[in-house]
């Protein structure tokens, strides 16, 4: 439930926010990022023993490896020329049972990474929706769903790639890698030097492509973010490109963004298809070389046959890790990109916190004070609210009017601290909201917003959001307190039922009557009603006002209204112009006055309305 709140926005609207984030995508990245690497890996310390398992079966597995070709040569160079029978099958027994160690030790450490990295991601991911919902509501205000969804789905997956498919086996193909170096230089010097010819030409191919390759996926996740926040905007305003018939445009629209998309995923692979290929070349020309150079050696000689072929082996065992590295690398570009912007997101701090020092909020009465209150959105941003001084006695009904965007809004945001004041403090019961818990303070505020929500659940869970150890018996007494009792039981499912998303199967009179009862429900000390009746049928309005008072009753409450019909009977109506408290009084004292809030009320009900 959030209210609106007439922030600034980026030029070009909402796509422009997409470019924007898009851009920021494009900064900063970096080849090997040891910031989001070692936050990816503080979710998998937590299950280090089964990692601690996985390198031992990698140790194993390098050192099966190193044995399998040395086997070969044994067998070719002492075995079959001495005719032992016996001795051959010893090797050939010990050489299956190799090849099959090195079967399961590749799959227990395969299995026990991915249950790692799938645990990891199940945590971050729970990390990254707690975050989410604990930013304040200037960071949601100023971006686009979509994106923030693609964060947390997208590239999160990414990131399995760095724990599944990355690190670990990374460090598995270095061991395999310095350990056939190590084999094939004590076999042969001299062919060893001409099999590792071809590195330098690998290393400056790998140089090329990584400069290519960090642009080009961090490229494909900003289009990725942006293809996902264009989706879900459209899908949300199908009702108004519908009703503008503007199917055709926001289809073009979608279709230029998603070849965007289409075009960075491709250069991103394309990458990929010509530097794979160039290193399995490479390794091809080292196993030519090793052929030729070592040949002429056993004509000579110089080196025996088994040798020539374990060294053979090794240089394709060589080039496989070599190989391996370069898929990981391809693949550590898109999961570094994509852990740049979850860590990013994660970094981010709410720009509303509880203080270290802030209490729990005791009971309260319903005192609420604006001491000398300025705000603004942001730093360079015009101030929406200027030296605001303002006292509601505890239990009055004190309404809000004024024109559209002059501060009506972001006065009730900052009494249920959604925003924190600039200067000057906001204080319940004498009490600075900033001195005490977020959670203390809106557990004692109940909410009616303009436009009522409802969660994809029953309607018994929806009015039991706040108090969720809520009895059945508690729930339905709000639901007859709020006028919803009747048209709840008179569908097939009553409180049973399961509301839709957006809440698409009630009219918005029975979706507001529901958020009554929800805030009905927690017994609130301070209510917030803000433009609860705007978008209401005047039939359903009766039944509305009706439940309204059961809810004010005995209660403060900050009352935000364009219908001036509404608030007549409030205890002090305060007009907002301009970020400033510029009139205050009752209906009657104010219409006396003959200042602006005679000018409103007079455009509603025309100059002889009273």
């Amino acid at each position: 439930m959030t209210f609106s709140i007439g922030s600034p926005m980026p030029a070009g609207g909402p796509r422009g926010m997409l470019e924007q984030f898009g851009s920021a995508d494009e900064r900063g990245g970096r080849l090997f990022n040891a910031h989001v690497v070692g936050r990816v890996l503080t979710y998998v310390r937590p299950h280090r023993a089964r990692v601690a398992v996985a390198i031992a079966l990698m140790l194993i597995q390098t050192g099966l490896i190193m044995l399998a070709p040395y086997l070969m040569k044994v067998a070719i160079d002492t075995t079959i020329p001495q005719g032992d029978v016996a001795g051959l099958a010893t090797l050939a027994a010990w050489t299956g049972l190799t090849y099959l160690g090195l079967y399961f030790s590749d799959m227990g450490q395969k299995v026990l990474l991915g249950w790692v990295g799938q645990r990891a991601l199940t945590d971050l991911r729970a990390d990254l929706f707690e975050h989410l919902q604990a930013l304040s509501l200037g960071f949601h205000d100023r971006q686009i769903v979509g994106v923030t969804v693609s964060r947390v789905i997208n590239d999160v997956a990414e990131i399995n790639q760095l724990l599944s498919e990355g690190l670990i086996t990374l460090l598995g193909d270095l061991l395999v890698l310095g350990g056939i170096v190590v084999v094939m230089i004590s076999l042969s010097p001299m062919l060893a030097l001409m099999t590792f010819a071809v590195l330098p030409v690998m290393a400056l191919a790998t140089l090329f492509f990584a400069r290519r390759a960090r642009a080009a996926y961090r490229e494909t996740r900003s289009k990725v973010a942006a293809v996902v926040g264009d989706l879900a905007e459209d899908i949300a305003g199908v009702r108004v490109i519908q009703a503008f018939a503007q199917e055709q445009a926001s289809r073009e629209r979608f279709e230029r963004i998603n070849e965007a998309n289409r075009e960075a995923t491709i250069g991103a692979v394309s990458l990929s298809f010509v530097f794979l290929p160039a290193i399995e070349f490479l390794g091809i020309t080292a196993t030519v070389i090793v052929l030729w150079f070592g040949g002429q050696a056993v004509l000579q000689g110089q080196l025996t046959i088994g040798v020539l072929v374990a060294f053979l082996a090794y240089v394709t065992r060589l080039f496989q890790p070599i190989l391996e590295m370069s898929r990981i690398y391809t693949t550590l570009q898109s999961a570094m990109a994509g852990g740049e912007q979850v860590v990013r997101l994660l970094d981010t701090a709410p720009g509303v916190a509880d203080r270290t020092d802030a209490v729990e909020l005791p009971p309260i009465r319903g005192e609420v004070v604006f001491d000398g209150v300025g705000f603004a959105y942001s730093e360079h941003a015009p101030a929406a609210l200027r030296d605001v001084e303002l006292h509601i006695a505890a239990g009055s009904t004190v309404a809000f009017v004024g024109p559209t965007g002059a501060g009506k809004t972001t006065l009730i945001n900052l009494v249920a601290r959604f925003y924190d004041v600039s200067s000057g403090a906001v204080r319940i019961d004498g009490v600075d909201v900033r001195a005490v818990t977020q959670r203390s303070l809106r557990r004692q505020i109940g909410l009616v917003p303009q436009d009522p929500f409802l969660f994809s659940l029953s309607l018994a869970d929806n009015i039991r959001f706040g108090r969720p150890e809520a009895t059945d018996a508690e729930v339905e007494t709000a639901a007859r307190l709020a006028n919803a009792h009747d048209f709840i039981v008179a569908l097939p499912e009553g409180y049973a039922t399961m509301v839709l998303e957006g809440g698409v199967n009630f009219s918005i009179g029975q979706r507001q009557l529901i958020c009554i009862a929800r805030a009905l429900l927690i017994e609130p000390r301070l209510v917030i009603l803000d433009e609860a009746t705007a978008n209401i049928d005047t039939g359903t309005e009766s039944l509305i006002q009706d439940a309204l008072g059961r809810l004010l009753e005995g209660r403060t409450a900050l009352v935000i209204a364009h219908r001036l019909s509404t608030i007549r009977s409030a205890d002090l109506i305060c007009v907002v112009q301009g970020g400033a408290i510029v009139e205050q009084g009752t209906h009657t004292e104010l219409l006396a006055r003959g200042g602006l809030y005679k000018a409103l009320h007079e455009s509603q009900f025309g100059a002889t309305a009273s």
